[in-house]
């Protein structure tokens, strides 16, 4: 047996890598993300064509309790408004472990086990989509119950993975965060990029780019992304932000 050569390879991938490959392998699809910095955004607008008049409006909401329960369980409750489109909603748990799903989870349509990876990080999540039952905005002003947004398996699965004892009407509204979201493939790019500027009340604001793609073609699709973003000047190194964490520590720090 050769331990020799087995053992060498191990140490050509990291403990990280190594759990990257085997989620990504157990993924439903793969979103390459990019936070670009403040000092950037003038040169993705003009290298990537970016024009703001082909967004897509869209108001963002939250639901945790001030203290961000939900959100240390590793749940995610989010609703959403967006222009010419049905309300939608998602209750999304992070990180999973694929293979730990149940199977008749997995085989839901609705239900999508995505690996979300940025320079320096990566996470894997199991996010259960739909649309809104019940109006966004009536929820958010508090004329219509939170649950009401939600379809009955939305809430079973989120009194499966939710504190004890905290039901989604106990929940507070941290938002809304606005939202402008564009799809376009830039010229010399392969693939399909979505950009998203997120609008904070306090004048933050964080540019994200990202693309997603097949476990299969991941690293090749990493590959060519990484190669044309910095290729027209974008820094890969900058400190990345989540669009979802500064909302919730934005919203709760000013309760």
């Amino acid at each position: 047996m050769n331990t020799v050569g087995t053992d060498a390879q191990s140490r050509l991938i990291s403990p990280q890598l190594e759990e990257l490959l085997k989620l990504v392998g157990d993924a439903d699809s793969v979103e390459l993300k990019l936070t670009v910095p403040n000092e950037d955004r003038r040169t993705a607008v003009e290298a990537l064509g970016i024009d703001a008049l082909d967004a897509r409006i869209r108001q963002v909401f939250f639901f945790d309790t001030q203290d961000l329960a939900l959100d240390r369980a590793g749940v995610v409750v989010r609703a959403r408004r967006t222009q010419g489109a049905p309300d939608d909603n998602v209750v999304k748990l992070r990180p999973v472990v694929p293979a730990q799903l149940p199977e008749d989870l997995r085989a839901r349509p609705e239900f999508v086990v995505e690996v979300d990876a940025m320079p320096g990080s990566f996470v894997c999540s199991g996010s259960f989509k739909g649309e809104a039952k019940a109006s966004v905005a009536e929820a958010a002003a508090g004329r219509q119950p939170i649950r009401k947004l939600f379809s009955k398996p939305q809430r079973a699965f989120f009194a499966t993975h939710a504190p004890d004892g905290l039901e989604l009407d106990d929940l507070s509204v941290l938002g809304p965060v606005h939202a402008l979201k564009l799809k376009l493939t830039p010229k010399g790019m392969k693939h399909r990029l979505a950009v998203e500027l997120w609008l904070y009340p306090d004048g933050t604001q964080i540019l994200e780019l990202s693309t997603k793609c097949a476990p299969a073609d991941w690293f090749k699709v990493a590959m060519e992304s990484r190669d044309f973003l910095s290729g027209v000047g974008l820094d890969l190194s900058a400190e990345q932000s989540t669009k979802t964490r500064t909302a919730l520590e934005f919203f709760t720090s000013r309760q």
